[in-house]
């Protein structure tokens, strides 16, 4: 599980660099964002993330599932169906993403208030 970490010493020296790590990418917080609400299958994470092309959602998703953050669920059907949700690592970053949002209306609120 995981990908190889790009200089695994500052990693694991420094929990910070590590979630740096985990969570670059310019769509990887959002897609965490709308799986912390449901379980949804790829399109519908498309249609939320908004201008994401789908080779870039599919890179994204498959280095959080590689990650440990996102279980990826494929059922035997026809056409065939896949869902994905948060695993049990994914949803204790939800807090942290919580925190994240409150901060980022703390921060927009203050530069309206300075316009």
């Amino acid at each position: 599980m995981g990908r190889i970490l790009k200089n695994p010493q500052s990693n694991k020296s420094c929990p910070i660099a590590t979630v740096q790590y985990l969570i670059s990418g310019k769509w990887k917080m959002i897609i965490l964002f709308h799986l912390s609400e449901k379980t949804r299958r790829f399109n519908e994470l498309q249609r939320l993330c908004k201008q994401i092309s789908q080779p870039i959602l599919a890179k994204q998703l498959r280095e959080l599932e590689d990650d440990g953050l996102v279980h990826r669920e494929i059922y035997k059907e026809v056409p065939p169906r896949v869902e994905y949700s948060l695993t049990e690592m994914g949803c204790s970053f939800v807090p942290v993403l919580k925190t994240m949002g409150e901060w980022g209306k703390v921060y927009i609120n203050s530069m309206e208030e300075n316009e």
